[in-house]
């Protein structure tokens, strides 16, 4: 199991650190980052944690990576919407259905997705607690792919850099390149591999059908990300390139580097900015 903390030199945890040292940490560098995500369905093979886990190992690796700042402990905290009749039909339901996010009817589980109103309150409050402890650069590693969540995060960070003295911004903590996609995926190849380099006892693809069989949207909340364009999949099934079932820790592994590098270079980017 991989240890975001397996440095003892450098403690990213905030939790961890007493007043003094907090105050240190701040002097020297007055960056926060504050990973959150929902807890979510990813399907019968991985856990409902997967996206503030990814977004938590993320931004304690860039922290150490930089040597700079200090991780806040992770929000489990997002919002979805409803499918719009559009992409309904490119996941394979009709277009007057009621679905929320991943909470497609053959779930096992349900997800904890709480409305954007009460979403942007409690971020806008948390950043703010921060602010007023006196960072100056607060950074939201987001772990959740949602358009709307995304949306409300943009929001606040204009909102919050224009009405505080702090300068506050967000990415998602995937690779820029599944980024570029368009749409990331869900439950697929690439969170698996992630999942699986950071504690491979977590995804268990035996709760999945055999290689042999398809995989299709409905059945299992795995989509590949062009599967969230309206009309871009027909046949409404999971590519063998986003199959979870083929995924490994190896796999995951390149991906985490890659996610971590490309994060750390937007944050480099946006501590050299300037009010």
């Amino acid at each position: 199991m991989l240890d975001p903390h397996a440095d003892g030199e450098f403690e990213t945890r905030y939790e961890w650190m007493r007043p003094g040292q907090l105050r240190d940490r701040r002097d020297q560098c007055p960056l926060i980052l504050f990973p959150l995500a929902p807890l979510e369905y990813h399907g019968p093979h991985m856990p409902l944690g997967t996206d503030p886990i990814s977004a938590t190992y993320v931004a304690h690796a860039c922290c150490k990576r930089l040597r700079r700042g200090v991780v806040r402990p992770t929000l489990f905290l997002g919002t979805e919407r409803e499918r719009d009749p559009d992409t309904l039909v490119s996941l394979g339901f009709q277009p007057g259905e009621y679905i929320v996010g991943m909470d497609f009817p053959s779930r096992q589980w349900n997800s904890h997705y709480i409305s954007e109103e009460v979403f942007a309150l409690v971020v806008a409050a948390e950043v703010r607690c921060l602010i007023n402890q006196g960072y100056q650069y607060v950074y939201i590693v987001n772990g959740h792919g949602a358009v709307n969540h995304n949306a409300v995060l943009r929001r606040l960070c204009i909102e919050l850099s224009h009405t505080t003295p702090a300068l506050v911004d967000y990415s998602v903590s995937f690779p820029d390149e599944a980024l570029a996609a368009g749409a990331i995926g869900h439950a697929d190849l690439m969170e698996a591999s992630l999942l699986m380099y950071y504690n491979e006892a977590s995804v268990d693809v035996a709760t999945l059908p055999p290689r042999d069989v398809t995989l299709r949207y409905p059945e299992f909340s795995i989509v590949d990300g062009p599967g969230f364009t309206p009309a871009s999949k027909p046949a409404r099934e999971v590519p063998r390139d986003s199959d979870p079932r083929y995924a490994s820790a190896e796999a995951g592994r390149g991906y985490f580097e890659k996610a971590v590098a490309d994060v750390c270079d937007k944050i480099a980017t946006f501590l050299s900015e300037s009010r």
